[in-house]
Parts: C-alpha cells; sequence; structure tokens
C-alpha cells in the first residue's frame, strides 16, 4: 500500500508494550529514495525527547486507526540515543542509531537492485562500518527530510509545472515511489505523480527538482486524485504513458515473457508490448 506523508503524520507508533508517539516526519536517502528513519514525538511517558525509529522495525500498518506497530519496546526508546530532529541527519548520527538497536547497515536501490536490503557489517558503497565515521562520510548531509522538502518546486524539461505537495511511500519496502506534485500554479487544480526513476537532478541549495518530462506529457498523463485508489494497473497506466518501464519490471519479466525492455537501465528502459 502506498502511504501519503501528510497523511502519515500523526500516525500512532505502536511499540509491543504500549504506544510510543506520533510520527512528525520521515528521514530519507536522497540516493536511493529509501526511508531511513520515522521521526516520532513520544508521548508524555517520555517527554522532550524526540527519537528516531528505523522503518525496518515496522511490523505492520493500519490505515484506519491510523497506527504503526513496531517490534521495539518503550525501554528501547527511551534509552536510544538522543536526536535533535531539526537539523540535519550525517551518517555518523545515523550509525549511532543502528549500532543501538543491533540493526545491519543497509543499501538502496543503486546498490542492491532490492529496496532496502540490509548488509550485515557494510556501509555504503561497501565501506566497512568502522571505517564509515571517517571526516568525509561524517559530514555528509545524506538523509533529507520529507517535511523541509516540501513545497520544493518542479520543473520539467520545458518550464515550470508546479510544487512538491507530498511523497507516496510503499509500507511494505518503505522505499518513496511518487513525488505529489500541485500544479496550481500552471495548471489549476490538478496533481500528478512523479516516479524518482523520472528525476533529472535536485538543486538542493535552491530547493528545485528538475525531471526528464515536457509539460504536455505531463499534463496528458493519466489523471491521478488523492484519496483515489491508486493500484498497479493505474501505475502501469502512468508509467506507459510516460514511456517508462516500472520498478516492478523485473517480477513482470519473468511473469510475462512479452514484456520486453529495449534498454537494461530501468531508469531508460521503456515498453515494447508485442
Amino acid at each position: 500500500m502506498l502511504l501519503n506523508t501528510k497523511n502519515l503524520q500523526g500516525y500512532a507508533i505502536r511499540a509491543t508494550d504500549g504506544d510510543i508517539g506520533t510520527v512528525t516526519d520521515l528521514y530519507f536517502d536522497d540516493q536511493s529514495w529509501a526511508v531511513r528513519f520515522l521521526v516520532v514525538e513520544p508521548g508524555p511517558w517520555l517527554v522532550g525527547k524526540m527519537v528516531l525509529i528505523s522503518p525496518r522495525a515496522v511490523t505492520a500498518s493500519d490505515s484506519i486507526d491510523r497506527a504503526l506497530s513496531v517490534s521495539l519496546s518503550k525501554a528501547n526508546v527511551r534509552d536510544s540515543p538522543a536526536t535533535e530532529s531539526h537539523k540535519p541527519v550525517s551518517v555518523q548520527h545515523e550509525l549511532s542509531y543502528i549500532g543501538y538497536y543491533g540493526r545491519p547497515y543497509y543499501q538502496g536501490v543503486a546498490d542492491t537492485g532490492k529496496p532496502g536490503a540490509m548488509l550485515v557489517g557494510e556501509g555504503y558503497g561497501g565501506t566497512a562500518v568502522e571505517n564509515s565515521t571517517s571526516e568525509p562520510l561524517a559530514q555528509d548531509p545524506h538523509l533529507r527530510s520529507a517535511g523541509d522538502i516540501a513545497r520544493y518546486g518542479i520543473e520539467a524539461l520545458d518550464g515550470d509545472i508546479g510544487h512538491l505537495q507530498a511523497l507516496l511511500v510503499d509500507d511494505v519496502t518503505w522505499d518513496i515511489r511518487y513525488l505529489v506534485v500541485n500544479t496550481s500554479n500552471w495548471w489549476l487544480g490538478h496533481e500528478v505523480l512523479i516516479a524518482p526513476q523520472w528525476i533529472a537532478g535536485v538543486r538542493w541549495h535552491d530547493s528545485t527538482v528538475s525531471v526528464h518530462l515536457t509539460r504536455q506529457s505531463i499534463k496528458d498523463a493519466p489523471p491521478y486524485h488523492s484519496g483515489s485508489a491508486f493500484g498497479r494497473n493505474e501505475e502501469s497506466n502512468l508509467y506507459r504513458h510516460h514511456g517508462f518501464a516500472g520498478y516492478w519490471a523485473g517480477e513482470v519479466r519473468q511473469e510475462s515473457p512479452e514484456f520486453i525492455l529495449k534498454d537494461k537501465d530501468p531508469r531508460h528502459a521503456h515498453y515494447d508490448a508485442r
């Protein structure tokens, strides 16, 4: 299921022995577009402390009760390292959390082909954990806040299309599947979806995301409405319209031989239905 980050704010976090608090933000990796931490504001049982929880600890999500169950106890959370949620998170800070919770490092799509795949004893790019607190890595702000990038401008190949409104996150892999773009400044009353695979680049210094799509292609895409069902059929229609293979292409190729990729790189692959 895809979770809208705007709706995810306020979700309760249920530990093995009671509620911990509520989600206020998400931290994601700006290279793999995978969620690394849920930023949680605890309830009155832990006043004055913000905590980070790995989505790998999430065991179930409940959209009706607006809650996420985690395999942690309140004691785990109470004794975790302190965090300042309003500052960029560094590799060094991330390591302190992974070390505390005893969870192995994991890499994203670019390294393993499996979002969130876990590699014991490995850091980014194959660097061993014990070496990953060296000066260059410790200063690398590779984690971004979902709340901070809201309102980022979105640029098509031929002009602005609007601003980032929210993210759609897979509640199984915790990968960001789509950017929800509000086009009110260009196309009044519409929302469109942009997949991370279609992003040409992100200019963090001036809050702008550029995409490999034209305005007309975006305007002619299958419609999207927040709150409406958006499953694999809708995803397939959207990817097919823009001429890209879906992120699920590997699974489809195994099940349907007629599905052929012209390009081995999934970022550039196109549909070729025979």
